[in-house]
């Protein structure tokens, strides 16, 4: 029998990173509606993840994407990010968004466009190496658009000897993570299309090199439980990025689409020892807030995550056994919805008042009048976005 005593210990260790990108203004391929109040400079974005930690008690890093966070002195955001009740987490490198890698960045038949990709890809090494990260997050939008484009396995060739150079370079406490993605921007091949391409290339690296699951990066009727079972067995779950789909990579709110998935997804992770600290799994959300406030947003997606946790730890995992090993098909099937059902907020809204913390982190935030400040303060200059 699982206690509430038991799962609150258990969720007073639970870490959720933000996103700096997640506060400046992003949303659809089709427009991006900018907002009164958003960050214009990445002191300002940690000064807003420091509002979602200090609500919710569970967010204490801030991811940095490269170069949109970019600053003269890593070492000094750092500090910056002390300050203001937050740690800088996982570096996230971008060779997307020139147009030298139309054609693919690491990958690109061009050897001089690779150098330059493979250079950023360093340079964010040398990033980490000021602000303390262990995580250095990739995601290559390289692939091909039309049959015959270029070589399918040369591409690959390519990808392998772009990852070895920096899985050379990262230290002996840092870590590599590799995304994927079905598709998009390329409709033909993606050069690292889903976790299997992303694990083949891992093991062949070496220890330091896990895979990052994106939960929005999947066909439709995937099993991602699946796949977080198979990569935490193997050791080479590294990270989550946390987000809702209704069709691709729509980067909703968490746990807005499908709660009931993220639930089980969440229980494979308690299951398979990965909510533990020491396993290193990195939880990181990565959305984009078009139409909604960023902030409440961001907490809401945050909340959200800790409740599906808490359903996952009150999982009755003995009785589970026994009705597998019965074979009790409805029984077993039973103990996890007995779970999921659970109405977890009075749990957590204990577990805040005992953390010293408001236990409505919403209506906290709200209170706080936060949001009417910065939409007073933040005039002039330009407001951070894709690109910036």
């Amino acid at each position: 029998m699982v206690t509430p005593s038991a799962v609150k210990s258990r969720l007073r260790t639970q870490q959720i990173e933000t996103p700096s990108w997640a506060y400046g203004n992003s949303g659809t391929r089709f427009k991006v509606f900018a907002q009164p109040g958003v960050p214009r400079t990445p002191e300002e974005k940690i000064d807003d993840a420091a509002q979602v930690h200090a609500v919710t008690g569970i967010a204490p890093s801030v991811a940095l994407h490269i170069p949109w966070d970019r600053v003269d002195d890593y070492a000094a955001l750092a500090k910056y990010a002390e300050a203001a009740g937050v740690r800088l987490g996982t570096i996230n490198s971008n060779v997307f968004q020139d147009d030298d890698y139309k054609l693919g960045s690491v990958t690109n038949p061009d050897p001089r466009i690779r150098r330059k990709a493979l250079a950023h890809l360093l340079e964010c090494v040398d990033i980490m190496d000021e602000t303390g990260s262990r995580d250095l997050k990739l995601w290559f939008s390289d692939g091909t658009n039309y049959p015959g484009q270029d070589d399918i396995r040369a591409r690959q060739d390519r990808l392998a000897e772009a990852l070895a150079a920096v899985y050379d370079r990262i230290g002996a406490h840092q870590r590599m993570v590799l995304e994927y993605k079905l598709f998009e921007p390329a409709f033909y091949t993606m050069d690292v299309p889903d976790w299997g391409t992303s694990y083949a290339h891992c093991v062949r690296l070496g220890e330091k090199a896990t895979v990052c699951v994106d939960t929005g990066h999947h066909a439709h009727g995937t099993n991602i439980e699946f796949i977080v079972a198979f990569l935490l067995r193997e050791g080479k779950l590294g990270a989550f990025d946390f987000n809702s789909r209704f069709y691709a990579d729509d980067d909703l709110m968490a746990g807005a689409a499908d709660p009931f998935g993220l639930f089980r997804i969440m229980y494979e992770v308690v299951r398979g020892g990965g909510f533990e600290p020491e396993t290193g799994v990195a939880f990181m959300l990565d959305q984009c807030h078009n139409i909604e406030a960023k902030i409440p947003a961001i907490i809401r997606s945050v909340l959200n995550v800790q409740e599906a946790t808490a359903k996952a730890l009150l999982v009755d995992r003995d009785e589970l056994a026994k009705a597998q090993d019965a074979g009790d098909v409805l029984g077993a099937n039973e103990v996890l919805m007995d779970a999921y059902h659970t109405d977890v907020r009075p749990l957590l809204a204990e577990l805040r008042a005992e953390q010293g913390l408001d236990p409505d982190p919403l209506g906290a935030y709200r209170r706080s009048g936060y949001g009417e400040r910065i939409v007073a303060e933040r005039v002039g200059g330009e407001q951070a976005g894709w690109g910036a």
